[in-house]
């Protein structure tokens, strides 16, 4: 185990059950957004997943990422990252963040489309 595992190890255990839920929900999303993309962006219209009645905001993020495959995630990497971090951090409700992730995807994928100017 190297030293940063070490710290991150024994700032985990240090925090409250809930915080750590956030940590673990945060570090999903940046696992999640390291990943390479598996999906083609060769379809250009979104694929009709629904949202599930109940959903974390790291799910969203992925049924999302595979609803919009045209998009380039780069180009959502701050808006998401913000998104992500009023949740975790400022404990803004999930359904909240879900909503507005949602309006980014489908805002982004207006641009890419043509329906909307950049």
């Amino acid at each position: 185990m190297t030293q940063d595992e070490r710290r991150l190890l024994r700032l985990f255990r240090a925090l409250p059950p809930t915080q750590r839920a956030g940590l673990l929900d945060y570090a999903e999303f940046l696992a999640a957004r390291a990943a390479p993309e598996a999906e083609s962006r060769a379809s250009q219209a979104p694929l009709d997943i629904p949202r599930p009645a109940e959903e974390n905001v790291v799910k969203a993020i992925k049924r999302l990422r595979s609803t919009y495959p045209m998009l380039d995630s780069k180009d959502l990497l701050h808006e998401t990252s913000s998104l992500m971090a009023q949740h975790v951090v400022h404990k803004r409700p999930s359904g909240e963040v879900i909503d507005d992730l949602e309006a980014l995807f489908r805002r982004h994928y207006d641009r890419h489309a043509g329906d909307q100017p950049a």
